[in-house]
């Protein structure tokens, strides 16, 4: 049954797909365990709500109802007039209609580091999945389900907007387009001209300004005149959400407004961050799990101690493709202590948070050589299973895009040695 390198490469569609095919290749899927697969292909409810409730808790605190802090916290580094609008109560009932956790596949759990609702990796997800199924694998999603699931989100068709800052995934979204069928199509976002179709929004919101329809655009969506997702709410865009889930100032509003199953769920994937704020502790107090009462005390940890990783926040050109990501013990103290120092200062105008560094665990799984020979190879995963939300609020899971990249390496993402297969679950 493993599918020959040449079928694999005969497969890509002309023109390619993210960099035209610019990863390697493995003749087989990743395989899961039955509870590893059921545990990540039901994690898009709690997700959906998890998302729903930092709304709903954003939305408060606006109002001044609760912590008028978290509100401030969250439109900073934004502009005034998106702010207002996603405060307006036309947004309320808007949310991202594709989620994608990164799980970190570590031992013995996942672990998110993010929570993507602008994910790019579609297409390439939606193609695996075609080629894999083709060659006899019962693929998890199905051949099918990424193109199902994407069709869902608009399903009388619409328009693909792709900024020139997202370019490289205008191929496999190209293809997507074309699986779907006549009614859909890929535009330039920055030429785009509104035309009443529904629209699915591949651009971040800190690009705004590269987009002169983009202000009128969100108007409309708000005023529900044309349909588009994801909602211009960049406050979902941020990775705050996943350190603010563990403030200890919010324990109870989270108890208040998540499901006790759903919070177990997410306690359990979720690890544990905080903001980076340069404000003075008291005296008495420390930074939860931290054993430290500032953040010049973390700033010279040692190597061992330093199992944490430093995240730009979001709305900003670094907040993505792991470009703005720093693993601690991959620094030399001088880098760390530069980094935080980095942090702490744009704190105000960019927030940072810092996670729980989880270590993915080592495996080895089979992967092309250059001569076409395949070597069994010690390698690490993220996977990055897509769930899609129809009109009628119901989340569904539509297929998994697992990244096998050296077992060296701390960060894991689409770099030119990392393998991109899609996941069955193992016999």
């Amino acid at each position: 049954m493993p599918i020959e390198l040449r079928n694999l490469k005969e497969a890509l569609p002309e023109g390619g797909l993210f960099g035209g095919g610019g990863w390697q290749w493995s003749p087989e899927p990743l395989k899961l365990s039955a509870a590893e697969a059921r545990e990540m292909m039901s994690m898009g409810h709690p997700l959906a709500k998890f998302q729903q409730a930092s709304d709903q808790l954003y939305r408060r605190s606006a109002a001044g109802k609760i912590e008028p802090w978290l509100a401030e916290l969250l439109d900073e580094g934004k502009p005034d007039w998106l702010v207002a609008l996603q405060r307006e109560g036309a947004m309320a009932d808007q949310f991202p209609r594709v989620i994608r956790p990164d799980l970190i596949l570590a031992k013995g759990h996942f672990a998110a580091s993010e929570l993507d609702s602008v994910p790019g990796g579609m297409g390439i997800t939606a193609w695996l999945s075609k080629v894999y199924s083709e060659a006899g694998y019962e693929v998890l999603g199905g051949s099918d389900g990424m193109v199902e699931g994407f069709r869902s989100l608009l399903p009388d068709g619409g328009d693909i907007l792709v900024s020139e800052e997202s370019q490289d995934y205008r191929p496999e979204m190209d293809w997507l387009a074309g699986q779907l069928g006549d009614g859909w199509k890929t535009e330039r976002a920055e030429e785009y001209e509104e035309c009443g179709r529904d629209i699915y929004r591949f651009f971040e919101l800190f690009d705004w300004e590269s987009m002169p329809f983009s202000k009128s655009m969100a108007e409309r969506s708000a005023r529900g005149e044309i349909s588009v997702t994801p909602p211009f709410k960049p406050h979902l865009e941020d990775k705050l959400w996943l350190a603010l889930f563990w403030s200890p100032a919010l324990k109870k509003l989270w108890e208040q407004s998540l499901r006790g199953s759903h919070l177990r769920r997410l306690r359990q994937t979720i690890p544990f961050g905080w903001v980076m704020d340069p404000e003075p502790l008291p005296p008495h107090a420390a930074l939860p799990k931290m054993n430290a009462h500032s953040w010049d005390e973390v700033a010279e940890f040692s190597q061992k101690e330093r199992q944490l990783v430093l995240k730009i926040s979001g709305f900003h050109e670094s907040a993505w493709g792991s470009r703005g990501v720093f693993v601690g013990h991959d620094l030399s103290a001088v880098e760390w202590k530069e980094r935080i120092a980095i942090a702490l200062e744009q704190s105000g105008e960019q927030p940072w948070v810092m996670q729980e560094f989880h270590e993915g665990r080592r495996f080895e799984h089979p992967i092309y050589q250059e001569d076409g020979s395949v070597k069994m190879t010690e390698v690490r995963a993220r996977l990055c299973p897509y769930f899609f939300t129809d009109r009628k609020g119901e989340t569904s899971f539509g297929g998994c895009l697992a990244t096998l990249v050296p077992a060296d390496k701390k960060k894991i993402h689409g770099m030119s040695d990392g393998v991109l297969v899609p996941c069955v679950v193992e016999d």
